[in-house]
């Protein structure tokens, strides 16, 4: 590609902050055609599972390839080995054991890109897909791990566990197929397997069916058409875009910390720049998971059930809520709308499994798997204060907002523009990347969100949540909105 192409391809990378080269997109537009082709005329009607699979597989390794070139290996070299794990191992260790490899294999290489090649230089990224694949083999290692249990600590694992250890070529497609090696997101292991067979979209309107006292016919109707889906997911990638080049690049991350911006603006200014070039950034990863959902959508795949209105859902995998980020009230709630399956992940392999300090290992856990930049972990160690003062806060004030729909309204206005203040703080260093100008914007801000915190959780009584809630807490999906 050519360097005025890597350039802008530097700007529109959208879906990580480590920015693949340009025959990046072109992989992804390409793939959205090829998702059509894949419904369309290697449907499972015709075709064996075992074609389906063969031909996701060699159609990812090719995109890796084209994009990456021999650095592609080390995806490979991720996939065989944590395979022979599986087939190896104990069932009931080789959860532990594919953990340890995969995200110890994924920090090396991230600890070489980052600091043997180009440190903070957001350019040709291996690592992108070194970390979705270790999302999907370790998902898959612990629903192995599962099927061997005789108790389930979770509800939904029942629908989840694996009984016997998939197929080398099984093992491949799903971690290696065209619709998600690039941009993921990571998926179930079973929905994969239903939507190679052709039983994805029917199991799930069944499921809708089966839950309902109504017979709602879903069994009984031809497989729906996500044309209107994936329009509706493009047009949504295409507003991105404008927004990108209109409003993005006219608010520059790096401004936040330039010395005479600091040192002539008054806190307020400078607060309110860096809440608008935050929020200007966030259309980057809205295109780019949007557009990956598209083509999943594009190739049969996604289908989660129906809506109120009757009609169906391609919302399964989904990486983000627009509507419910943007308009946010809580901490959570942001969270649980952004980056959704990668969540869902840690929630599934860490948050519902440790036995203490659930919350802080989860952090931690996706501060390493994103990376080896200090900002990675300044983003994520400082969210666990505001996280638990931000729950304090709620516990304490909340009921006296409910009152009346005029107070109700006054608190939602208050809290979305908190949310927004402090997400807006919380992730900085995660777009700044190094120690240095993230110390600078941390003493430009005098360290507010930070002092307001730990005061909080000092001065505010504690007050436990019912054991109705916290059992409907640790049953419930990482998705559920906080008002």
């Amino acid at each position: 590609s050519t360097p005025c192409g890597q350039e802008m391809w530097t700007d529109v990378c959208m879906w990580s902050p480590d920015a693949p080269d340009v025959n990046f997109i072109a992989c992804q537009v390409f793939g959205l055609a090829v998702a059509f082709w894949f419904r369309l005329c290697l449907n499972p009607q015709r075709n064996t599972p075992e074609v389906r699979h063969a031909v996701a597989t060699i159609i990812g390794a090719s995109f890796i390839t084209f994009c990456f070139g021999w650095y592609a290996i080390h995806v490979f070299i991720l996939v065989l080995a944590c395979y022979g794990i599986m087939i190896k191992s104990n069932v009931n260790s080789v959860h532990r054991y594919t953990m340890i490899a995969s995200v110890g294999y994924l920090t090396v290489c991230q600890v070489s890109r980052v600091f043997i090649f180009d440190y903070g230089i957001l350019s040709t990224d291996f690592s992108g897909p070194l970390m979705i694949i270790t999302q999907k083999i370790t998902t898959l290692a612990f629903q192995v791990h599962d099927g061997e249990k005789s108790f389930y600590f979770i509800t939904d694992i029942f629908f989840l566990y694996i009984c016997c250890i998939p197929s080398l070529l099984e093992y491949l497609s799903y971690n290696i197929n065209f619709l998600s090696i690039l941009v993921g997101p990571c998926s179930i292991y079973k929905d994969y397997i239903e939507f190679i067979k052709g039983q994805h979209v029917q199991h799930r309107l069944k499921r809708v069916k089966d839950s309902s006292s109504q017979q709602n016919g879903w069994d009984k109707v031809p497989e729906p058409s996500p044309v209107r889906a994936v329009i509706n997911k493009l047009l949504v990638c295409a507003c991105c875009l404008l927004w990108f080049f209109i409003i993005t690049k006219a608010f520059p991350i790096t401004y936040n910390v330039d010395p005479q911006f600091i040192s002539e603006a008054s806190f307020i200014t400078r607060l309110a720049y860096a809440l608008i070039s935050v929020q200007a950034a966030r259309p980057k990863f809205y295109f780019a998971w949007t557009l990956a959902d598209a083509i999943h959508n594009a190739a049969g795949y996604g289908v989660s059930g129906v809506n109120e209105r009757g009609e169906v859902s391609w919302d399964l995998i989904s990486n983000v809520r627009i509507w419910e980020i943007e308009t946010a009230t809580s901490f959570k709630s942001f969270i649980d709308s952004w980056n959704i399956q990668t969540a869902l992940w840690l929630k599934s392999v860490c948050y519902d499994r440790a036995p203490y300090y659930r919350m802080p290992l989860t952090f931690v856990l996706s501060a390493i798997w994103h990376g080896v930049y200090p900002g990675y972990y300044f983003t994520f160690i400082t969210a666990i204060p505001i996280t638990l003062a931000a729950r304090s806060v709620r516990r304490n004030f909340r009921e006296y907002f409910l009152s009346s729909p005029l107070l109700k309204i006054c608190y939602d206005v208050v809290t979305w523009a908190a949310t927004q203040l402090t997400v807006c703080y919380t992730v900085m260093p995660f777009l700044l990347l190094a120690v240095e100008p993230t110390m600078q914007y941390y003493r430009s801000m005098y360290f507010h969100v930070h002092v307001i915190s730990i005061l909080t959780l000092i001065l505010l009584p504690s007050k436990p949540s019912s054991f109705k809630s916290e059992i409907q807490a640790l049953h419930s999906n990482n998705n559920v909105k906080e008002d």
